[in-house]
């Protein structure tokens, strides 16, 4: 057998795999970059959130909300949302209970509505992280049978600087306790992930500003749908 012939092609062969194996790599983000495409449907939004806060007792507020979101996928107007919340601070827990009324729009056409009661406990876990779960009962206009959820949130706030200029991040994940004949399917359906600034206006008004993915789980077939959302929060505290 002729040795040095035998190493040269084995030495060959190997650096073809190698070429082979690098090629790859260098395709493997191209297609990574393709596969949402493939995998769900995605959308650019803007939420606009507006509130208003008063104390009631020493240990009780009362806030008033306001949601407005616009969307491509909606061609503008998508969804809106007005209600309110009474809340009591135990020691460092809060609890509170709240309705909203909801209503989702498409290319300038009123959906279904919604009504929403709901009830939360909000928990400090450690410095500037906390814990939400929120129970929620959905009446929608398009059929009968009320959906529960809930909605469980850790969120981190951490202060820049001493006048109020900070951090904050969130996850929330969506569970649907059961099926019903309007729409609602058992089961995750969706989460959200958010980042951005928290900026002092005045003494008594917040501005809080980031970016907000949503991931909607598709149901019966559905392509699964990714939002991309720029985020603007008005809190006013009396």
């Amino acid at each position: 057998m002729n040795v040095p012939i035998a190493a040269t092609k084995a030495c060959t062969e190997m650096k073809r795999m190698r070429l082979g194996a690098m090629r790859s790599l260098l395709a493997l983000p191209l297609l990574l970059a393709a596969l949402p495409a493939f995998a769900q449907r995605t959308d650019d939004q803007l939420w606009l959130q507006a509130s208003g806060t008063v104390p009631v007792t020493a240990h009780s507020e009362a806030t008033i909300e306001n949601i407005v979101r616009f969307g491509d996928r909606a061609k503008g107007l998508a969804h809106t949302e007005i209600g309110g919340l009474y809340a009591w601070k135990i020691g460092k827990i809060e609890i509170g209970i709240g309705y909203r009324h909801v209503e989702d729009f498409s290319d300038g056409r009123a959906l279904p509505n919604e009504e929403r009661t709901r009830q939360h406990i909000i928990v400090p876990l450690a410095a500037g992280l906390a814990a939400r779960i929120r129970v929620e009962q959905r009446f929608n206009s398009s059929g009968s049978g009320i959906g529960h959820r809930v909605r469980g949130q850790l969120r981190f706030t951490h202060a820049l600087t001493r006048g109020g200029f900070g951090l904050f991040a969130a996850h929330e994940t969506f569970l649907n306790l059961n099926t019903t004949g309007w729409g609602q399917r058992e089961g995750v359906e969706r989460m959200r992930n958010s980042i951005g600034l928290g900026v002092p206006v005045s003494r008594q008004l917040r501005l809080e500003t980031g970016y907000l993915n949503q991931y909607r789980f598709g149901r019966n077939g559905a392509r699964d749908q990714m939002d991309h959302a720029v985020t603007l929060s008005l809190t006013l505290r009396a």
